[in-house]
């Protein structure tokens, strides 16, 4: 049962354009999907009680009543959103988000959710009253060229997403094809130092596959519980691959977690071309879409639209390999990062641990603040990380710097 006006329903262009006009005019849409149950929505509230996630600390059996018998014009329900949240219910001391978003759509119709998740996963930032902008102008960056004997290499992703066509937690097998089309196809038309080749997982040679598996550019079928219970490695390979422009400093991945991760990288420690390529690299893209009839997801709230809502705004993780065999070992070097917005991780990625002192470090924050805006926060952080080695290297002491300014 439908309620409401603009209906989205159906598939191909369509779809994306009753897509493009309900989000374009109105910040909540006119319609939605009304399921009809056998139970009660109390009969199947489910059990919270030992879950640690942004979800489980906002769903109450109030809301879960207002929304479980809504559903997006793609048939996404709210059940569907928060699985991966009820089948994992987080660590003691790592909180995650606890829900995905199956469309654009999803961010409106499961908003009295998601908005307070939102607002928590990114530190205060309340996405019913403010704004989030978009800064892709690399030119404003300074001071973004490292020393090379403690930055090893430096790197710059985000996410985009097709509008009109479902995200990877929902899409069906001819969207996630579509989706895949709409991408090499753009992919296609890029020139110069951009150009390059898409290899499709199901199509690539073991020589190819080898080659990007050494280049440590090959993704793998998701194994983490927080994507195959969002339902994100559905029908895998299918529709999956990686593009990379010649010089192999440009990539995009296609229907992984996102419907594109969008990445510049480089050895060595000259984060300003990074993010110069990365600018330009993204903006060619949109335009070569754009060509097509297509659009990228976005809104002034929310900035560009993603699966998980830990991504949205900039979708931005500006990192580099940082060498710190002795500020690792201060206790005060958690303390230092946190002031300074940025997160470490180990070079292997999530969840491992520094090897020889050498820490994966980038931005924490991804909405409310621009990309320039985070990839100098990224600058000046490192910047303060390597003055800090090289004081403790003359047996000099360091400080805490004081916590930067945010939305809290």
């Amino acid at each position: 049962i439908k309620s409401g006006g603009t209906s989205c329903s159906g598939g191909g262009h369509g779809h994306k354009e009753a897509a493009k006009t309900a989000f374009s005019h109105s910040p909540r849409p006119m319609w939605q999907y009304i399921i009809l149950r056998l139970y009660l929505c109390s009969a199947e509230y489910p059990d919270l009680r030992k879950h640690n996630n942004c979800m489980a600390s906002h769903l109450t059996p109030a809301i879960y009543a207002k929304l479980c018998d809504k559903a997006t014009p793609n048939g996404y329900t709210l059940d569907l959103a928060i699985q991966t949240g009820v089948d994992n219910p987080g660590h003691p001391f790592i909180k995650t988000v606890g829900m995905v978003a199956g469309d654009e759509e999803s961010y409106e119709v499961f908003g009295d959710l998601l908005d307070p998740v939102i607002k928590e996963r990114h530190n205060g930032y309340d996405p019913r009253t403010m704004k989030h902008p978009t800064d892709l102008d690399a030119s404003k960056i300074h001071s973004a060229n490292f020393d090379p004997r403690y930055v090893l290499s430096s790197r710059v992703r985000t996410g985009r997403s097709i509008r009109g066509l479902s995200l990877p937690p929902a899409c069906t097998r001819a969207e996630r094809r579509e989706v895949e089309r709409v991408v090499v196809d753009a992919l296609a038309g890029l020139k110069d130092d951009l150009q390059g080749k898409y290899y499709s997982l199901t199509q690539m040679t073991d020589q190819e596959q080898q080659q990007l598996i050494d280049d440590h550019f090959l993704f793998d079928k998701p194994v983490s519980p927080l994507l195959t219970c969002a339902g994100m490695a559905r029908d895998w390979p299918d529709a999956r691959g990686i593009w990379h422009n010649n010089e192999k400093t440009f990539l995009v991945w296609v229907n992984e977690e996102d419907h594109t991760r969008v990445i510049s990288m480089e050895k060595g420690g000259n984060m300003k071309r990074v993010f110069e390529r990365f600018c330009k690299g993204l903006k060619e893209v949109e335009h070569l879409i754009q060509e097509k009839g297509w659009e990228f997801m976005w809104n002034e709230r929310l900035g560009y639209i993603l699966t998980c809502p830990s991504n949205l705004g900039t979708g931005l993780r500006a990192g580099v390999h940082v060498k710190l065999p002795l500020l690792s070992k201060d206790p005060r070097l958690n303390k230092i990062l946190d002031n300074l917005r940025l997160q470490k991780r180990g070079t292997g990625g999530v969840d491992t641990a520094a090897v020889g002192g050498i820490f994966d470090i980038s931005n924490l924050d991804r909405l409310g603040l621009s990309e320039v805006h985070l990839v100098q926060t990224v600058v000046d952080g490192v910047n303060y990380l390597i003055e800090c080695e090289k004081r403790l290297e003359k047996g000099q002491d360091i400080k805490v710097p004081p916590p930067l300014k945010q939305f809290k």
